[in-house]
């Protein structure tokens, strides 16, 4: 599985899979092998930041 490459449709998969089918997003992460911190970073750059409470990008 290859991640999106347009910011809003990565916000988009990652809070659809974090919210179907993962309990964290580093759980995700090691699932599917991604780096977490690009994640982050790519998401962070267009004002989304991980909320582990809600288990999703805000």
């Amino acid at each position: 599985m290859s991640l999106p490459q347009d910011p809003m449709i990565l916000y988009s998969f990652i809070n659809t899979q974090l919210r179907d089918e993962y309990a964290s997003l580093e759980e995700f992460c090691k699932s599917n092998h991604f780096d977490m911190e690009q994640i982050t970073q790519t998401l962070g750059a267009v004002g989304y930041e991980y909320n582990r409470e809600l288990n999703r990008f805000a």
